[in-house]
Order: structure tokens, then sequence, then C-alpha cells
């Protein structure tokens, strides 16, 4: 269980600023101590917000990786990383994205990147919050490479990467790192198509080299690529037998499902904690201090202080900077009203 009843907390992600969109695209026009600069100076911007907030948790915005998962194909051998999507134009949706060929052996001899992630966090973060790193697993992280003969379907992709990320969590709290989060969103989008005993057997196998050793969650929504969900929306599928995954904290997206389902919350503090998302990242509306109250106390119909934490639905990586910032703002102020009317300390 947490130290901290009500907790706030985010999942991962953080807006690019501008200048880093900008600096992206133009990446030629940088020496590698100016692209080091330009990534500590993203971090302190990303971590200024968060502790302004009041955030009991912060992480490093993601704001070294392009999405949250595409950064770690560049540390994998064996793919071809020239991904031209089916479709270019039109309304954004999953199709925009590339796929992968698979060319030889998976295989990470370098790690996945997140280590060093991390030790900047460290180096960067202030005293006070609580640290976390999100790592995607492999479940999700085969979705984007193309089966063929050696590995053919997305079962025997997904086992060829797990020891990868399995290798990874191990070496993060290695390096000290308390929380980790292993986001998992496509075992969320597919269980209610895939055997989800089996999805819960790659999970346990995945974080078994860090089960006890860290404050363990793994995050379980139904994909924000661009403001736009990819999966079905329901949890039903998943539960129970999500509860047997090895782990300390679920976080589920509520927000944007306008609360359907927050039964299940009280199922899952059973167990473990919970964190609820309770702001909406894919609407612009700016959730008011008064609307997060309301919120809270409405999680709180289902499962008590001790076990609940909240944050956004999502990583923010897909919502403009003035309106992450408004949001993370309010979440916690009205989260904090709620605290102090039931006296948590």
């Amino acid at each position: 269980m947490k130290e901290r009843p009500l907790r706030t907390t985010v999942i991962g992600s953080y807006p690019f600023p501008s200048w880093l969109e900008h600096a992206s695209a133009h990446q030629d026009a940088f020496g590698p101590d100016d692209i080091a600069e330009i990534q500590d100076d993203a971090v302190v911007a990303a971590l200024g917000d968060q502790v302004r907030a009041g955030l009991d948790v912060v992480t490093d915005g993601e704001q070294t990786r392009f999405d949250f998962n595409l950064s770690f194909y560049g540390y994998i051998e064996g793919i071809d990383l020239e991904s031209a999507p089916p479709r270019r134009f039109g309304p954004p949706a999953h199709d925009q994205r590339g796929r992968h060929a698979i060319t030889g052996p998976l295989q990470a001899p370098r790690g996945l990147g997140a280590v060093e992630e991390f030790e900047r966090l460290k180096r960067l973060a202030p005293s006070g919050p609580v640290l976390k790193t999100s790592v995607p697993g492999p479940y999700t992280l085969s979705g984007r490479l193309v089966p063929n003969d050696a590995y053919p379907d997305r079962w025997a992709v997904t086992e060829a990467l797990l020891p990868m990320v399995r290798g990874e969590l191990a070496a993060l709290v290695e390096a000290g790192c308390r929380e980790l989060t292993v986001d998992e969103p496509s075992m969320s989008c597919y269980a209610h198509r895939e055997d989800p005993a089996r999805l819960v057997d790659f999970f346990n196998r995945t974080v078994e080299s860090v089960a006890g050793k860290c404050r363990l969650s793994t995050h379980l929504c139904f994909g924000n690529y661009k403001g736009r969900a990819v999966g079905l929306r329901r949890y039903a599928p998943m539960f129970p037998a999500f509860l047997d995954m090895h782990l300390d904290e679920i976080h589920v997206e509520m927000a944007s499902r306008e609360y359907a389902e927050l039964e299940v919350i009280g199922q899952i503090a059973e167990k473990m904690d919970v964190a609820v998302g309770i702001i909406d990242v894919k609407s612009y509306y700016i959730e008011t201090v008064a609307d997060i109250a309301a919120r809270a106390r409405q999680c709180l119909e289902y499962a008590p202080a001790e076990r609940l934490s909240f944050a956004p639905d999502c990583g923010l990586s897909q919502t403009a900077c003035w309106a992450a910032r408004q949001k993370l703002n309010n979440m916690v102020a009205g989260v904090r009203e709620v605290r102090e009317q039931l006296r948590c300390p």
C-alpha cells in the first residue's frame, strides 16, 4: 500500500515544448552537446510544471522519447527501422504509424535506454516528489513489429521482447528507481479478443525480476494516438483475470469514459491500490477544482482513501502545454480539497 492516501500522480509523458518540437525536426543542425543541453532543458521544464502543480509523484515527461514507445525500437537489433506508414494523409489514425519488418534475431544488447533517462531524471529533479519511470511492456511493443517465419505471430514476438523489458526493469531498480509503471495499453485494447490469463502470464514473467523490489504499477488504457482511442473501451473483459497481475497498483482510464464501470475500482482495491484517471487528456475542457473534488468523492464511494491515487487518464503528450498545465494544477487542488476534508496526511 502506498504511503499517502489520495496521492496525485501522472502516467509518464508530458507535451513537448514548442522549441523541442522544432529542434526534433531539425536535428542535423545540432551537435551532440547541443542535443544533450536541449534534452536537459526539456526535462527541467516538464519537471517544473509538475512540481509547481504540487504532484506527489513526477516523471521526466518522457521528453527524450518519440511517442511513449517508438523510441525503444531504435535499441532493438533485428528490425528494419525504415517503416513507411500505409496512409499518410487524412484524419489521424493508427494506420498512419509505420510497422517494422523483422530482419534477424531480436535482441537489445545496449538495453532499451530507460536507465539513461532515469539517471538524467535523478540528476535534474528536486528533492521532495517521488520519481517514477514508465516502460512499455513487451505485448505493447510487439504491436509494431511484423511477424515472420522465425517469429510467426504476435505471441512469438512478445516472447522474444519479454526478456529485454525484464532486463531493463531490473537495471532500473539497480539504478535506484523505486517506482515503475509498465505500460500495457495493448493488453487493455485487445483483452476482449485474447485470452486474458495468457496476457497476465506474459505480464508476470516480465516483472518477475522487480516484483517486491519497487513500487510497481501498470497503466491500462484504450490508446491515445493523436488524442484518439483504438480499443474496445470496456474493462469488463479484463477482470477478474487482471487482478492476478503481480502489482502494487493498477491505473484505469475513467474521465474520458464518463466514469463508466467505475465500480471496477472497488474490485481492484480489494487486492491492491488503484489509480483513477480523473483528467480527460482527449478533451480541451479544463476540469475545474470543483469537478475534481466531486469526482474524487465519487471514487471514495467504491474504494477507501488509503487505496486511491488520482492521475490523468493517460500520458499528456498529445495535449497542448497550456492545457496540460492547467489540468494538472486543478487536479492537485481538487484532490487536496478532499484530502483536507478527510484530514488525510
